[in-house]
């Protein structure tokens, strides 16, 4: 876990994303975070003496209530956004954590300001750019599930163009092989693979024949250092098998295949280095949605309103060519809007793939707060679920604003997005760990459910910017079967 700390939080200790109240030198600022990084390594100490997922954020949301210092939250508030990702309460993961995307010097112009870009679904065009490319590097902020819900989805179009490695950030060594044989991530497998969508990803690329590999640096590597032997575990899975290609899931800004990168290079930059292949680079972490609309990044909100996607979408030029806000990333990817219902967001179904599944509070029994997690009947108890959320009449509003319920103040409901056509084995359990109930439960999709988003021919290039392109790319137009 302290690697994990110090790993993912240089850069707010860098000054990158978090900067010092305007009465605070930069050099006691510095002094307060190292201090509250200390801090948080001994609240997660704590924590992890619990035996359950709810019971340790339980001491987490507890522990950031009681420390209001700007440092101390600026650091924690990471560390409880992931867990809340890891309890699926993905509303609050983007409360507790988000970083503002402003506008860099060496932004491309908006797509929406020069003619001849049209917009397309990422999942039709992203497969299509990869065909001639042996790597594809694919990016995601680490506490915002929605950044790897396009992820999932492209597995199975990029396994027909012959990809068949999945090179994988969080994964730990040690699990590998078992994961490989087992089908499924469970808590050993990685850090960040105990979040439901996360988990699916990898599954999914089990299903579909890939090879998933872990490539993380050493031990207290970082910086530098860390990047480097990242690239060169990369580089080696191609060295060792000639037939290789590779799919790469990494965070932020380690695919940036030029640019400043902490001083140094990225990951992405030590692997053209190695083993002189360009990967395809695709941004997925700046033009998404907040909550709080002032930390939406300059351009977000004009394109949004211009296009109106119901789905994540790329512009593209009349030569087929692909529209990069960062100069380091070959095509940057737009999420639309989110829409929660029952305090869960609609992207948890993956675009269509999976459908909402209702869960009436009465299965908890009037044990509260209560977990209800849906694993796939063909895996194991230890399986990370395919999704979970907890459930509580009233929400825990007495400790600050921090809060773990996806249901309502009168009737606790809250909606799995599950995959049509599979069976689950739903269970139902306390904060101690302890199960009220379990079932088997086969989801179908209905009349209602929302239509899947499948694979859609690109649309004929155009001289002029078309915000509609395909035509059911767009939310009032969203009819496809």
């Amino acid at each position: 876990m302290r690697y994990l700390l110090l790993t993912c939080v240089i850069g707010l200790l860098s000054g990158s994303l978090v900067q010092p109240a305007s009465a605070q030198l930069p050099s006691a600022w510095r002094d307060a975070q190292i201090d509250a990084m200390n801090k948080s390594d001994a609240i997660m100490k704590r924590a992890h003496g619990q035996k359950n997922l709810l019971a340790q954020y339980q001491v987490m949301r507890h522990a950031y209530a009681a420390d209001g210092h700007a440092a101390f939250r600026a650091i924690f508030g990471q560390y409880l956004s992931w867990y809340q990702s890891f309890l699926g309460d993905y509303k609050d993961a983007e409360l507790s954590f988000s970083i503002e995307q402003k506008p860099l010097a060496d932004d491309a112009a908006s797509p929406l300001t020069e003619p001849g870009w049209h917009a397309l679904p990422a999942l039709a065009y992203l497969p299509q750019l990869a065909k001639n490319y042996r790597v594809v590097f694919l990016n995601e902020a680490h506490n915002i599930a929605l950044t790897r819900t396009l992820t999932v989805r492209l597995l199975k179009p990029l396994r027909k163009e012959g990809f068949n490695v999945f090179a994988v950030e969080t994964l730990y060594q040690a699990d590998v092989a078992a994961l490989n044989k087992r089908g499924y991530a469970t808590a050993a497998s990685g850090f960040y693979t105990r979040e439901p969508i996360y988990a699916e990803m990898v599954r999914t690329a089990l299903k579909l024949g890939y090879k998933v590999v872990a490539y993380e640096a050493d031990p207290y590597h970082t910086g530098d250092a860390r990047e480097a032997q990242q690239a060169e575990n990369l580089w080696n899975v191609l060295k060792d098998d000639p037939h290789a290609r590779l799919v790469v899931n990494a965070g932020y800004a380690h695919i940036q295949k030029t640019g400043k990168f902490l001083g140094a290079r990225s990951m992405a930059e030590h692997f053209i280095a190695d083993s002189g292949i360009t990967p395809l680079s695709v941004e997925q972490t700046v033009l998404i949605p907040h909550q709080d609309q002032s930390m939406n990044h300059p351009d977000y909100g004009a394109i949004i309103a211009a296009v109106q996607p119901a789905w994540p979408i790329v512009f593209v030029d009349k030569q087929g060519k692909p529209w990069s806000l960062r100069p380091g990333y070959d095509v940057s990817v737009i999420f639309p809007p989110e829409h929660f219902v029952y305090g869960r967001p609609t992207w948890a179904g993956l675009w269509g793939a999976r459908v909402p599944y209702t869960i009436d509070g009465n299965v908890c029994q009037r044990h509260w707060p209560c977990l209800v997690a849906a694993r796939y009947t063909s895996e194991g108890a230890d399986a990370v679920p395919a999704d979970r959320m907890v459930l509580d009449p009233i929400p825990l509003m007495t400790v600050n604003d921090i809060k773990i319920t996806t249901g309502n103040y009168s009737t606790p409901l809250g909606e799995l997005f599950l995959r049509p056509d599979h069976r689950y084995r739903l269970t139902v359990s306390d904060e101690a760990g302890r199960q009220i109930g379990s079932t088997v439960i086969d989801v179908r999709r209905t009349p209602g459910d929302p239509p899947p988003l499948t694979t859609l021919a690109p649309a004929p290039a155009t001289a002029s910017a078309a915000p509609c392109a395909p035509a059911t790319l767009c939310k009032a137009q969203a009819t496809q079967p």
